[in-house]
């Protein structure tokens, strides 16, 4: 069960995951064991999945982001995990969503240009006989991005 304390802990978290017990118990009004213990809870549950580092694609020669909705011939289980799989191995694929509505799947799409993006869809949508149909827009200002999910500190 998560208290407020937790709640506090994982919005530090999610503002800077590097934050130190110390650093949060500071903030959290707990002792830095309490913060460490907690975390560490917070970690072993599953609640917390990962700690990474968020780059700026551009920066890396990957200035072209897209998001693509990605229609299916079928549903079938087996085409289903074969389509989740490939894009779990793109290293192009930045998320992916099994999505409900006009689409099957959104993904957010890295590329160094169009001509990789093209690339990108000749490997995975061209070769691939269950994809119906995709569409494509691209970013041309990225607003907000982020993974913070609002905790609430009840």
């Amino acid at each position: 069960m998560m208290d407020k304390f937790d709640a506090l802990i994982l919005n530090i978290l999610q503002r800077n995951a590097r934050t130190t017990a110390e650093a949060m118990s500071q903030q959290a009004g707990l002792s830095p064991d309490a913060c460490r213990k907690r975390m560490a809870r917070l970690r072993s549950s599953g609640v917390i999945k990962a700690e990474i580092a968020v780059l700026d694609p551009a920066s890396v020669g990957l200035g072209l982001i897209l998001i693509v909705e990605v229609t299916l011939q079928n549903e079938r289980k087996a085409d289903l995990d074969r389509f989740k799989a490939a894009m779990q191995t793109a290293p192009e694929v930045m998320q992916c969503y099994y999505v409900t509505g006009n689409a099957d799947f959104i993904l957010i799409v890295s590329a160094r240009d169009m001509a990789g993006f093209e690339e990108f869809t000749r490997r995975h949508f061209f070769t691939e006989d269950n994809v119906l149909r995709f569409r494509t827009s691209a970013v041309m200002d990225s607003v907000k991005t982020g993974f913070a999910v609002p905790v609430a500190q009840d």
